[in-house]
């Protein structure tokens, strides 16, 4: 329902926006704008789904292969201490344990080809327990927010961008990105069990929380100790050997399970390609609705609007130029990207707008386009409190990325 009204907005907001733009700009040329946005946002929605067809192919044909040889039922027991905490909703030892744990290590490491393929299975096996199959449930949204929160260790693609735009140290943003992504993944968690009063005060949660800080710090010390050509080479061969091992770990276990394993790859492939088609009307819907918001200015109003209150508050607005990244993470992630980019062209790769521009890119994930993709996958309709935690844990994100940046560059 959240989603509905959101989707409605961006079109009113638009046409109201295009009519201000028309009578008091002279405008002329806004609306043809947005109605060419329409098509052009229909025939993106439709290449990325058929992008997504092989990808998705070769990743659920695997991820059968993991299933009948028993080794995602494997992870699913090793995991079940914690994760039963968090998803205790789920029966004891089910096989989605192993399968959102190989979507979230997926997301930790930046593999989003393999995440994206992981996440749409564990939503799957999610929906076969799912007693009312057009709401979402408690676990489907916990693990949809996980994934929105953008919790992701190893940010290759922002790291090789500042690369490529001459940055004096492209790593400088590493820590500030992995800490801003940890408190948006930690906001989400924290308010998605507040809400389905899940419990994490205790011995397991805590233990393993910290545990995760832990390992976050020392990832961090480790980075930090290399110069950006080994910390890119390190991170992209750790993160190709992990795959590789995972793909030949998989048919191994089939072998020794006497499976038929090229068969048992091309059931799962074919579930692939038509959850590829089943999501095309779903992120046609989103990405139009988007594409109209931005095509009509009211994405440049709403920034001006910011900068303006910011001003009238008296706090330094230096931030307020790398805010169209922040405010288009959750929309669009390439035109995030883009926003990125442009910052980084237009004030310098190393001024604080590109860095924290580049902060904001790495610190959330894209919200809507996950919910369309995840809950159009299973056909689910009624998404509850999903795009509220969503988008609560990218402000967090956002939040911690100003803060952060303010005190690494400013």
């Amino acid at each position: 329902m959240v989603l509905n009204y959101i989707w409605i907005a961006f079109f009113i907001i638009a046409f109201i926006s295009a009519l201000i733009q028309l009578i008091f700009c002279g405008n002329n040329t806004v609306f043809p704008e947005i109605i060419n946005s329409t098509f052009t946002s229909a025939k993106t929605a439709f290449e990325i789904s058929i992008g997504l067809t092989g990808v998705l192919s070769l990743w659920m044909g695997i991820m059968k292969i993991g299933e009948r040889s028993g080794i995602v039922g494997l992870f699913a027991k090793i995991l079940s201490p914690v994760l039963s905490k968090i998803f205790p909703d789920i029966p004891k030892n089910h096989p989605v344990m192993g399968t959102m744990f190989m979507n979230i290590s997926a997301n930790l490491l930046g593999l989003d080809n393999a995440a994206t393929p992981m996440g749409l299975k564990a939503m799957e096996q999610l929906q076969e327990i799912n007693p009312k199959k057009d709401t979402a449930s408690n676990p489907m949204i916990m693990f949809l927010v996980l994934n929105t929160s953008g919790l992701t260790i190893i940010p290759v693609t922002v790291l090789t961008f500042r690369t490529q735009l001459g940055a004096a140290q492209p790593t400088d943003v590493f820590i500030p990105i992995l800490l801003a992504t940890f408190f948006s993944t930690l906001v989400g968690l924290i308010l998605t069990s507040v809400i389905q009063r899940i419990n994490l005060l205790n011995k397991t949660m805590i233990l393993f929380l910290g545990g995760m800080c832990l390992l976050v710090a020392g990832i961090i010390w480790g980075f930090s100790q290399m110069p950006a050509e080994q910390m890119e080479i390190v991170s992209t061969l750790f993160a190709s050997i992990l795959l590789f091992v995972i793909i030949i770990g998989f048919i191994t276990a089939g072998v020794v399970k006497k499976l038929n394993v090229y068969d048992t790859f091309i059931d799962g492939a074919k579930d692939g390609f038509t959850t590829a088609i089943k999501i095309i009307p779903y992120l046609v819907a989103i990405l139009v609705g988007i594409g109209v918001f931005r095509a009509s200015g009211a994405m440049d109003w709403l920034i001006e609007g910011i900068g303006y209150c910011v001003n009238l508050c008296g706090i330094d607005n230096e931030f307020v130029g790398a805010l169209p990244t922040a405010l288009m993470k959750p929309l669009s992630g390439s035109g995030a990207r883009g926003m990125m980019v442009d910052a980084m062209t237009t004030y310098g790769a190393d001024s604080f707008i590109g860095r924290l521009a580049c902060v904001f890119q790495g610190s959330t994930d894209t919200t809507f386009y996950v919910l369309a993709v995840y809950f159009g996958s299973v056909c689910i309709k009624k998404t509850r409190h999903a795009v509220i935690c969503g988008l609560a844990a990218d402000l967090a994100g956002i939040i911690a990325a100003i803060f952060i940046s303010y005190l690494f560059f400013h």
